[in-house]
């Protein structure tokens, strides 16, 4: 059996392929458009995916997306009706975005070669919060285990939770449109100064330099309800009708959606380049602080309600990584799954799931801890490439290579490495990454100004071998995704300064030798020559979605400063 999955017509947009339930490919469209959080129909992700699965669009059983337009048809109508205003941008753009949705065959039939009647005759609509509960519960190792899943907003619901067992999802309750944690962390993410849709992560990186000063006022604006769910104070945010979600340009676009209130208690907004004060500082200490508060307020009411000892996480407020390290410590949950696309390009993955487990009752898979799923390209594609373009090159074997690398590290150097296949999620896990030395205490001001220039105070990641965890953090689970954050031991902290983040984190990668090979093997001879378990790993890229072709990577290391360029086993050293 054959499903493809598709995250299509919003942010994040991709797409998955699974035979008989195994996943063979997933891919994001910003991949191949080179266009950050890519949003319409992904027809060169489906195209990719159709390839490595070896198929026609013909051959496939059952397509997926993940949105249901009839989902919550009622709760929206009532909304509407209680919302009916001389200005209603947002239910105008929803209406122009669901008949998108509805369009899905004649883009199929212009894309490939197909009919418009047989794709009908396949398509299968999952509510979006039940693509991603399948996308994390489905993927991972629980016969059964509690499911939260939380972001901005999607086919009217913006938190749901569920219990899952075995093939199935059972919804236990949600929360509507607009009350939404991804709206307030993003009301504030905007109020801070970084407009762009998914700026989230600047305040979380931004947070560990304040204070938690402002707590109590942000505290009044979420109100943390008895029954383990929560509701806002209103007053705080815009009008929700007049918020503008556009992706007529394939970009997402997001009007501003903090209110006047927030204004008057707060001060005035930071505008986009100002001056960060150290109030500033203070207030991003602060949401994380409430969202981590809210976060944890909703599972030990999952957990006492389910009694049960594992749970399952995804959604945009997923990829809140620091929330995601005190979950196991601050709950009564002893295991946690979070899939390496827990935000909105997840979707295509979890409806597929959510067909083939779940509607269709088939038997699991074995669980998924392996996020290579996209691009590849052999050694000798990469060497055409190369001597198409005049570039001077060697070609080594690994145990030569891995030497050489690490050397160039050690100079010290920066690399980029491109090896094996890209990973699915926003992560680079060690398929597309920019690789330093952690010893370095000059490595993030070098990354910064030299190639990935961002903001300062934004961390890099170590990417750790799974064995020496303990001998470097106060708290040993697996994060194969990068998905959390944990203290670094403080004797541990001058060792490695280049990932230690200002409050004494990292936010880290545990690496194995089964999942990741290659990327284990050149840690671990970075380890041999220097004692440290460790590279600092950031994403192949500057301000652009994360390379996905040799052409892409070698362009990247020719307008940058880094030093090595590493395609599979072709080496290229800046003269």
């Amino acid at each position: 059996m054959i499903i493809l999955g598709l995250n299509a017509y919003h942010a994040d947009s991709s797409a998955a392929i699974f035979v008989n339930g195994k996943m063979i490919a997933a891919t994001e469209e910003e991949r191949f458009r080179r266009i950050k959080h890519w949003a319409g129909f992904p027809s060169q992700a489906i195209e990719f995916c159709l390839k490595e699965a070896g198929v026609t669009i013909n051959e496939v059983d059952h397509i997926c997306i993940g949105r249901d337009p009839k989902a919550k048809v009622w709760n929206k109508a009532k909304y509407v009706l209680k919302s009916l205003t001389k200005k209603n941008t947002l239910i105008l753009d929803r209406f122009k975005n669901s008949n998108k949705i509805k369009s899905l065959e004649s883009e199929f039939a212009s894309h490939f070669d197909c009919k418009e009647v047989d794709i009908k005759s396949k398509i299968i609509n999952v509510e979006h919060h039940r693509s991603h509960l399948a996308s994390a519960f489905f993927a991972s190792p629980f016969d059964e285990a509690a499911i939260l899943s939380i972001d901005g907003s999607g086919d009217f619901t913006t938190t749901m939770i569920a219990v899952g067992k075995e093939n199935q999802i059972e919804v236990l309750d949600s929360i509507d449109f607009p009350v939404s944690a991804g709206l307030f962390y993003s009301a504030f993410t905007q109020y801070l100064g970084f407009p762009h849709y998914g700026d989230e992560y600047k305040v979380m990186g931004l947070a560990p330099y304040g204070e938690p000063i402002f707590v109590e006022e942000i505290r009044k604006i979420l109100h943390f309800d008895s029954d383990g769910l929560f509701s806002w104070d209103a007053d705080y945010f815009v009008n929700p009708n007049e918020i503008k979600l556009d992706y007529d340009t394939n970009i997402p676009l997001i009007s501003n959606l903090f209110g006047t209130k927030m204004v008057e208690v707060f001060g005035p907004a930071r505008k986009e380049g100002e001056e960060l004060t150290q109030k500033h500082k203070d207030i991003a200490t602060s949401v994380q602080r409430v969202c981590e508060e809210l976060i944890l307020h909703l599972l030990n009411h999952l957990q006492k309600r389910t009694g049960l000892k594992n749970v399952c996480i995804a959604g945009g407020v997923a990829q809140n990584s620091v929330a995601n390290g005190i979950i196991l410590e601050k709950t009564a949950f002893e295991n946690l799954y979070i899939p390496s696309a827990g935000h909105d390009a997840g979707i295509s993955m979890g409806c597929a799931l959510y067909a083939y487990n779940h509607i269709l009752k088939n038997p699991r898979q074995p669980a998924i801890y392996n996020a290579y799923t996209g691009s590849k390209f052999s050694n000798e594609e990469i060497e055409v490439f190369l001597k198409e373009r005049g570039i001077k090159y060697e070609r080594l074997e690994d145990a030569e290579l891995y030497d050489r690398i690490t050397d160039k590290l050690i100079e010290p150097g920066v690399v980029g490495w491109f090896s094996g296949r890209a990973e699915f999620g926003p992560r680079a896990l060690g398929g597309r990454s920019i690789i330093a030395d952690p010893r370095n205490n000059k490595a993030k001001e070098l990354l910064n100004a030299k190639i990935k220039r961002r903001e300062s105070f934004r961390p890099f990641a170590p990417s750790i071998l799974r064995e020496y965890v303990s001998d470097y953090f106060t708290k040993v689970e697996e994060v194969p995704f990068m998905e959390k954050v944990f203290p670094i031991k403080p004797e541990k902290q001058a060792e490695i300064p280049a990932v230690t983040h200002v409050d004494g984190t990292g936010r880290l990668q545990t690496v194995s030798k089964e999942v990741s090979p290659r990327y284990y093997a050149l840690i671990d001879r970075f380890r041999e020559k220097t004692g440290v378990p460790i590279l600092l790993n950031t994403s192949f890229n500057e301000n652009e979605p994360i390379v996905n072709t040799p052409a892409e990577a070698l362009d990247c290391f020719l307008r940058t400063q880094m030093d090595m360029l590493v395609l599979e086993n072709c080496i290229i050293e800046r003269q």
